[in-house]
C-alpha cells in the first residue's frame, strides 16, 4: 500500500498570474496600514522630491511610510533586517508590492524624513478619535529611560577630550604642511588629509562634546551669578544680611573631570533600577484606554521639569486631532512633584494628582490612616494639601489609574516590541524615533479595535475620518 501524501513540486508553475491579495487575510495588519497610510496627508514627504519627472526613480513615499510603520509595529527597526524581510516575509512583500528597497534606501528615508514621520503622530490620533479611542478625562504622565546607541565606556573627561582634539588637529596641520611642501599649496586649506578623513566624524563628535561641557559650565556660572545678585538684592531691600554661607563667585571654567559621550554627545548618563545606562529620558502622556496622546525625548535625568511641557503638548495634539473633550485630571508619580509645578498649574487647567513620595510609602500611608473627610483644614502647605487629596477615596481611585495606563504602555513598547534602545543618535533623531514608536503603538490599538469581530473589511471609514 502506498503513502497518501500531498505532492511537493517546487517546479510547478501557476496556472493563473498570482495576486498579492491572496497572500494575506483581509484583516491582516499589513492591509490595515496600507489603507490607513493611503488616507494620510503625505505632501510634506513628497515636497522633498522633484515634481518635474527628471532624475532617477525614487521609491514611493506612501510605500516607504507604510513599510516603516509596519516594521515598527512588529518590532523590526534595523534597516538591514527590514531589507531581508522584504525578500522573505509575505506581509513585507505585500506592502512593497514585491519591490526590494535596500537597507541604505530605508535608512536614508528614515533620516531624511525624521520630522515628517514624527508629525504623523497627530494624524494617527485623529484616526483613533474617529474610532472612539482616547478617553482623556484622566491621563497619566510618566518617563522611562531608553538606552542610547552608545556605550557608558565611551564617556571621556573634558581634559581627555580636549587633548584628543588638539592632537588630531596637530596631526592634520602637520600633514597639510608636508603635502604643501611636496605638492604645492593647491589643496583646499580646510580639507582634512587623506589619513584623517575617516576620522572626521569622530573629530566633530569630540568638538561637540567639548562645546557641550563648556556651554554647561557657562550656564552654571550664569545661574550662580544670578543667585548672588538675588541674594544681594534681598539684603538691600531688607537692610539685613541673609544667614547661611555666602555663595561662591561664579567660575566659568570647565571641571576637568566633567564627562561627555564621544559616540552620542547628546545622550546622558541615566540612573535606572538596573543601574546606570547611557541614554535618554522618554516621556509619554497616556489616556485611560492606553492611547498615547503626547510623546517626547529629553536629556534631563529627572522628570520634574517635564510636567507642564508634556501637558501643553498633549492638549495641542488633542486639539489638532479634533478631540473636543478637555483633560480633567493628570496623575503622575513623585518624580514630577514640586511646589513650583503646583503653583504654575493654571486654575482652569486639569487637576493635578502628583505623588509626593515613593509609591510604597504612599500605599503604606493609605493603610495606616483612614481616608480624610470634610473640609480641608486651614494652614496646610501645598505638599500637605496634595498628600491629603491623594488619601481621599476619590484621590486613591484616580491615582490608581496610573499603574494600569502608562506603565503597561512602556512594557508593550520596550519588552514586547524590543524597543529598549534607540538605533539612531542625537536628540532630534531619538525624539523622532520615540514618536514613531508611540504612533505605531496607537496604530496597533486602533487595528485591534476595528478588526475585532469584523466579518468584512473594517477600513471603509478611514477616508471619511481623514477627509
Amino acid at each position: 500500500m502506498a503513502y497518501n501524501f500531498r505532492p511537493v513540486n517546487r517546479d510547478q508553475l501557476y496556472l493563473l498570474p498570482p495576486s498579492l491579495r491572496d497572500g494575506l487575510p483581509e484583516d491582516h495588519l499589513a492591509w490595515f496600514l496600507i489603507d490607513a497610510v493611503e488616507q494620510m496627508d503625505l505632501r510634506a514627504f513628497r515636497s522633498k522630491y522633484r515634481a518635474d519627472g527628471w532624475g532617477g526613480e525614487s521609491d514611493d513615499p506612501t510605500m516607504m511610510v507604510t513599510l516603516l510603520l509596519y516594521a515598527y509595529c512588529v518590532g523590526e527597526r534595523s534597516s538591514r533586517r527590514i531589507e531581508r524581510l522584504c525578500l522573505e516575509d509575505v506581509a513585507f512583500r505585500v506592502i512593497t508590492a514585491n519591490q526590494k528597497p535596500d537597507h541604505v534606501t530605508i535608512a536614508r528615508f528614515r533620516q531624511r524624513h525624521e520630522r515628517e514621520l514624527a508629525e504623523l503622530f497627530t494624524q494617527v490620533l485623529r484616526l483613533c478619535r474617529e474610532a472612539g479611542l482616547g478617553k482623556v478625562g484622566v491621563v497619566a504622565l510618566d518617563g522611562t529611560k531608553v538606552k542610547a546607541n552608545a556605550s557608558l565606556a565611551a564617556n571621556r573627561t573634558y581634559d581627555a577630550i580636549r587633548q584628543e582634539v588638539e592632537k588630531m588637529l596637530r596631526e592634520a596641520e602637520a600633514t597639510d604642511r608636508e603635502e604643501d611642501e611636496r605638492y604645492g599649496s593647491g589643496r583646499r586649506g580646510d580639507a582634512l588629509p587623506e589619513e584623517l578623513r575617516h576620522r572626521a566624524s569622530r573629530l566633530e563628535r569630540l568638538k561637540a562634546c567639548k562645546r557641550r561641557l563648556e556651554d554647561e559650565a557657562a550656564r552654571e556660572a550664569a545661574r550662580q551669578q544670578a543667585r548672588i545678585e538675588e541674594r544681594k538684592a534681598q539684603e538691600q531691600a531688607t537692610g539685613k544680611k541673609r544667614r547661611g554661607r555666602k555663595p561662591k563667585a561664579p567660575d566659568p571654567s570647565v571641571d576637568p573631570a566633567a564627562k561627555a559621550n564621544v559616540t552620542d554627545p547628546d545622550s546622558r548618563i541615566m540612573k535606572t533600577r538596573q543601574g546606570f545606562v547611557q541614554g535618554y529620558n522618554a516621556q509619554a502622556v497616556v489616556s485611560e484606554d492606553q492611547l498615547i496622546v503626547a510623546a517626547a525625548v529629553t536629556q534631563d535625568a529627572n522628570d520634574v521639569g517635564q510636567l507642564h511641557p508634556m501637558l501643553q503638548q498633549a492638549q495641542a495634539n488633542l486639539q489638532a486631532a479634533g478631540v473636543d473633550k478637555p483633560i480633567r485630571a493628570v496623575v503622575a508619580d513623585a518624580g514630577y512633584w514640586s511646589e513650583a509645578n503646583v503653583k504654575q498649574a493654571p486654575v482652569e487647567g486639569p487637576e493635578l494628582f502628583l505623588a509626593t513620595s515613593k509609591e510604597w510609602k504612599q500605599r503604606q500611608a493609605w493603610k495606616d490612616a483612614p481616608p480624610p473627610r470634610g473640609r480641608i483644614p486651614k494652614g496646610l502647605s501645598l505638599r500637605e494639601r496634595m498628600e491629603r487629596k491623594l488619601r481621599t477615596r476619590r484621590g486613591q481611585a484616580i491615582y490608581a489609574k496610573r499603574s494600569q495606563t502608562v506603565e503597561p504602555v512602556f512594557g508593550q513598547i520596550k519588552a514586547v516590541r524590543g524597543a529598549d534602545r534607540f538605533l539612531r543618535r542625537g536628540l532630534a533623531a531619538c525624539d523622532s524615533e520615540w514618536k514613531l514608536l508611540c504612533l505605531t503603538h496607537n496604530l496597533l490599538k486602533l487595528w485591534r479595535k476595528v478588526t475585532k469581530g469584523s466579518a468584512s473589511s473594517p477600513f471603509g471609514w478611514m477616508a471619511a475620518a481623514l477627509a
